[in-house]
């Protein structure tokens, strides 16, 4: 993969018009001006040119989405294609949004074989075990790829590990929705939000889950390495939003919560140009190995389960039981 020359624009393209991240990731790299001043300059230069529909026929969530976000795409201009390859041909850099994990390892393997620059949108895949191959296969062509929810960037989210009132962090309880879907592991499909939330204030280094689930929430318990524990609790029944209470050593304060799509399309499109990716899939590749053993946990009666057990197992091609 190459960096592109200052001034050359970068053509990106789409996979997967099933998610309303396509339309406004779109308005934000296509037209700057609808940003923050402070953004303008990183949105530069970076054009969503070309997409290439999908859809997963047995996910309504998908397939009854991807007609009116197609329509509404090919109305701003943007090519529509027949095939991820004929994508690639048109492009430098992909976004990768299917809403669906499950075919993210099928849809990403060309792209990664091409050496085009890839975000992959959460969640990276529908399995611990097809994101390890996504985690192998950037690393043995070279590509830059990562992934992310929006979580990550929220200024107030990123910025409790250097918050004053905090002070070093100790401890951290997130919180957000998580409703379920039956073709992705319990925490894959909306939890991820509040688990990226949790990892991004606490850093990597857990080794341990336990799990208690009931029809309403989820609370996920994670040991890390030195000691610290951090929580993760997922609503399905009352008020449902997004956030956090971390523990430090100067204080005890609140995160903020979801600051829209801005600055993870900030950090998407600075990848693009220097191809130096924000987060490593080393880290959300643990990220994931926690929602495993969250699952594992949950069908052991929330017995604790170790991260790295079902990396083992996801390694060896089996899911875990």
């Amino acid at each position: 993969m190459s960096v592109p020359c200052p001034g050359e624009e970068i053509r990106v393209g789409i996979i997967g018009l099933d998610t309303s991240h396509c339309v406004a990731f779109t308005s934000l790299l296509n037209d700057p001006q609808k940003a923050s001043e402070a953004a303008r300059p990183h949105l530069a230069g970076v054009r969503v040119v070309a997409a290439w529909p999908g859809g997963s026929p047995d996910l309504p969530a998908s397939i009854d989405r991807v007609e009116g976000y197609t329509k509404e795409l090919r109305g701003q201009g943007i090519e529509i294609v027949a095939s991820i390859p004929e994508l690639l041909a048109r492009v430098d850099a992909v976004l990768l949004e299917s809403v669906d994990g499950r075919p993210h390892l099928e849809q990403a393997r060309p792209v990664l074989a091409a050496g085009k620059p890839v975000f992959i949108d959460k969640p990276l895949a529908g399995s611990l075990a097809d994101a390890l191959e996504i985690l192998r296969l950037a690393r043995e062509t070279g590509t830059p790829c990562f992934s992310s929810s929006a979580l990550r960037f929220s200024p107030g989210i990123a910025g409790m590990r250097r918050d004053e009132r905090v002070g070093e962090v100790l401890g951290c309880d997130a919180y957000g929705p998580c409703p379920l879907e039956p073709h992705h592991p319990d925490l894959f499909w909306y939890g991820i939000h509040g688990v990226e939330t949790l990892f991004t204030i606490m850093g990597p280094g857990c080794v341990e889950v336990t799990r208690v689930h009931t029809e309403g929430y989820d609370l996920v318990v994670g040991r890390w390495r030195d000691g610290r524990v951090g929580t993760f609790r997922g609503l399905r029944q009352g008020r449902q939003d997004y956030g956090a209470t971390v523990f430090g050593t100067q204080g005890i304060a609140p995160s903020g919560g979801f600051a829209g799509y801005e600055p993870l399309v900030v950090e998407i499109a600075k990848f693009f140009k220097t191809g130096q990716p924000p987060v490593s899939l080393e880290e959300t590749i643990e990220l994931f190995a926690f929602m495993e053993a969250a699952d594992e946990s949950k069908r052991h009666g929330g017995a604790p389960v170790t991260l790295e057990s079902v990396l083992a197992k996801a390694k060896s091609g089996s899911r875990a039981n």
